[in-house]
């Protein structure tokens, strides 16, 4: 049996987490949240990230968003969940977005 490889970065739990461990969060294919763990709260599946685009804390929902390692090297890819679609199209989309943005921000 072969593991995805996402399956073997991906953290189902903040139980599985140290301070200093660095995490993804994801959400629909998309990046939102990259950095290193700064707290856990096990209790409730929370822990505190130090958001690397941002330099802010975020707290981050385990039962909200896909959260994997990063990969060893290479630039982020998304989860995957569905074939990927190679495009010559390319995106003007900042690959960091908040996962609240209120539609007259959007750029």
């Amino acid at each position: 049996m072969t593991m995805d490889v996402d399956e073997a970065r991906q953290i189902r739990s903040s139980a599985e987490l140290n301070v200093g461990d660095e995490i993804e969060a994801w959400h629909n294919g998309k990046l939102f949240h990259r950095g290193p763990v700064t707290q856990t709260v096990t209790g409730v599946d929370l822990f505190w990230i130090l958001d690397a685009r941002t330099g802010t804390r975020r707290l981050i929902d385990a039962e909200a968003l896909v959260i994997l390692r990063p990969a060893a090297a290479g630039p982020a890819k998304a989860p995957s969940r569905a074939p990927i679609h190679k495009s010559t199209h390319t995106s003007t989309q900042p690959s960091h977005m908040p996962l609240f943005q209120a539609p007259g921000l959007a750029g």
